[in-house]
């Protein structure tokens, strides 16, 4: 189960990542935090593309780095951290994206975070390992 758990989550990665690229370039500059372009010396499409690159390199971990499982996933979980406050800043700014085009969708969509982070967390854990 956490094998087909983790390739799962390894191809959302890689389809997420590419959205990033290609279609859903707006959409996710949507979620960029202005303090993000204000502190860094990028703009929010430099944010997007950096951060689709990075979701397609976890993705491939995923499943290229069998060994490497438990970091990648640890690393996956700290990425899916690290990306909450622009879903937030999205729910606190009201911006659309994603058809999350009301109060109660954005909100809910914050819900989701945590069980992402449980869900990389969980798939890359051996198992029967003493520390499951």
């Amino acid at each position: 189960m956490k094998t087909l758990a983790r390739w799962v989550l390894a191809g959302a990665m890689v389809f997420a990542g590419l959205s990033h690229l290609f279609w859903a370039r707006k959409e996710f500059q949507a979620q960029v935090p202005d303090l993000v372009t204000e502190v860094l010396p990028i703009d929010k499409d430099g944010v997007v593309v950096a951060s689709g690159a990075v979701e397609m390199m976890l993705g491939a971990a995923l499943v290229a780095l069998p060994k490497e499982r438990r970091r990648v996933g640890a690393i996956l979980a700290a990425f899916f951290v690290a990306i909450f406050p622009g879903n937030i800043g999205q729910a606190l700014g009201k911006r659309d994206g994603f058809r999350l085009d009301s109060d109660k969708a954005r909100w809910a969509r914050l819900l989701f975070q945590p069980v992402l982070v449980a869900w990389a967390l969980w798939s890359t854990r051996d198992e029967g390992s003493a520390r499951d």
